[in-house]
C-alpha cells in the first residue's frame, strides 16, 4: 500500500505542475513509512519539501497556498499529531467554500496515517475519523486495499473539495495488485468486497481485512457473509449499503475507533431507519474499547479481531421463528 500511495502521489505530480506535497519529514527522508520515499529527488525541493514541527502551520499554509490556485498534499506524520492542526481544518478548510457560496474551492488533501496494529504508543495509533466526518465540508475517505490506495489518492487530489485522506497505517506493507488505471466508482461509492446472503459485515480502511477474514471463517460456520468496503466515510452511500442489509436483514459494523460515539453509530442509525422492516436481528457494532490506547503489549486485546466479529455474527443467526415471535436471545 505504501508503494501505491507513492506512486499515485508521483502521478498526481507529474500530471499538474500545481501540486504540491510537504510536511515533517516528507523531503529526503520520504517520511516516516517512506511513502513519499524518492519524490524530492525526482521533482525537486520546491514542489516537494519538508516543513516544521507545526501541524497548524503546516494545514494553514496549504489553505493559503490553495486559495492561490495551488493544489496542496499534506501528510500528518501520525494520526494524534494532527490535532493541532484542528482548528484550521475545521474552522477554515472545511468552511470556506460555503462561506464563499462556492466562489472559492479548497483542493486540499491532508493525508493522515491512522489506526493501530503496529506496536505503537499513545498518541500514534489514534483513530480519529468521527471528528472529521462530523464536519460539514470535508470529504472523508480510507483505503482498505493497494489498488484502491491508488485509486482513491489520485481523486482525492483532483477533488475541488478539501479531503482528509485516513491511511490504515498496519496495511502499509500489505502487498496486492496495484493496476494504475482510476477506478470507475469514483471516490464517493462503496464497494461490496464480497457478496453473500445472510449478514452483512460494514467496514473500512484497516477493518476490511479483518471483516474478510470473518467471512471466510463464517462459511465454515453455514453463514454467508457478504462484506461491504466503505471506502469513503463522507459523503455515506447510503444506496450501496442499505440494498445490501436490505437483502441480507442483518447486519455488523466494524472499526478500530472507540464504540460510545463512534462512526459506526451513525451507520447503525441510518440503516435502522432506511432498512428497519427489513431487519430480522438488531444492527450490531463491533469496535475498539471506551478507553484510551493502550501500550503495545494490549494492542490486540483492544483492537477488533476475527473472533469478536465471528461472535457478533453468530448472534444475529436467530431463528427467523423467534425473531417475529418478539422472543429475545
Amino acid at each position: 500500500m505504501a508503494a501505491a500511495l507513492n506512486r499515485a502521489l508521483a502521478d498526481a505530480l507529474d500530471a499538474d505542475e500545481r501540486v504540491l506535497v510537504f510536511g515533517e519529514d516528507v523531503g529526503p527522508l520520504g517520511g516516516v513509512f517512506r511513502v513519499t520515499d524518492g519524490l524530492a529527488a525526482r521533482f525537486g525541493e520546491r514542489r516537494v519539501f519538508d516543513t516544521p514541527l507545526a501541524e497548524s502551520g503546516i494545514v494553514g499554509t496549504a489553505i493559503g497556498m490553495a486559495l492561490n490556485g495551488m493544489r496542496p498534499v499534506v501528510e500528518m506524520q501520525f494520526d494524534a499529531f494532527a490535532y493541532p492542526a484542528f482548528e484550521q481544518i475545521t474552522s477554515h478548510l472545511a468552511k470556506m467554500r460555503n462561506r464563499t457560496r462556492g466562489a472559492v474551492e479548497l483542493p486540499v488533501v491532508v493525508r493522515i496515517p491512522y489506526g493501530g496494529g503496529i506496536g505503537g504508543v499513545e498518541h500514534h495509533c489514534d483513530s480519529s475519523e468521527a471528528y472529521y466526518t462530523h464536519t460539514p465540508g470535508l470529504r472523508v475517505v480510507t483505503p482498505g486495499t493497494p489498488d484502491d490506495a491508488y485509486a482513491l489518492l489520485r481523486d482525492a487530489v483532483e477533488c475541488p473539495d478539501p479531503v482528509i485522506f485516513l491511511e490504515p497505517k498496519r496495511h502499509y506493507w500489505t502487498r496486492g495488485d496495484v493496476p494504475l488505471g482510476r477506478s470507475s466508482l469514483g471516490m464517493d461509492r462503496a464497494l461490496v468486497r464480497r457478496p453473500g446472503r445472510d449478514v452483512t459485515l460494514i467496514a473500512y480502511g484497516s477493518m476490511v481485512s479483518t471483516a474478510l477474514e470473518t467471512a471466510e471463517a463464517a462459511a465454515e460456520e453455514g453463514w454467508d457473509v457478504e462484506v461491504v468496503d466503505l471506502r469513503s466515510l463522507t459523503p455515506f452511500d447510503d444506496a450501496t449499503v442499505t440494498e445490501s442489509v436490505r437483502r441480507t436483514g442483518r447486519a455488523v459494523v466494524v472499526h478500530e475507533a472507540s464504540g460510545f460515539g463512534g462512526y459506526g453509530a451513525e451507520v447503525a442509525a441510518r440503516l435502522t431507519e432506511r432498512c428497519f422492516h427489513h431487519l430480522h436481528a438488531p444492527i450490531l457494532r463491533v469496535t475498539g474499547f471506551d478507553v484510551p490506547y493502550p501500550p503495545p503489549m494490549l494492542e490486540e486485546h483492544h483492537l477488533p479481531s476475527v473472533d469478536r466479529v465471528l461472535d457478533a455474527v453468530a448472534r444475529l443467526q436467530w431463528d427467523d421463528e423467534v425473531v417475529r415471535s418478539g422472543v429475545g436471545a
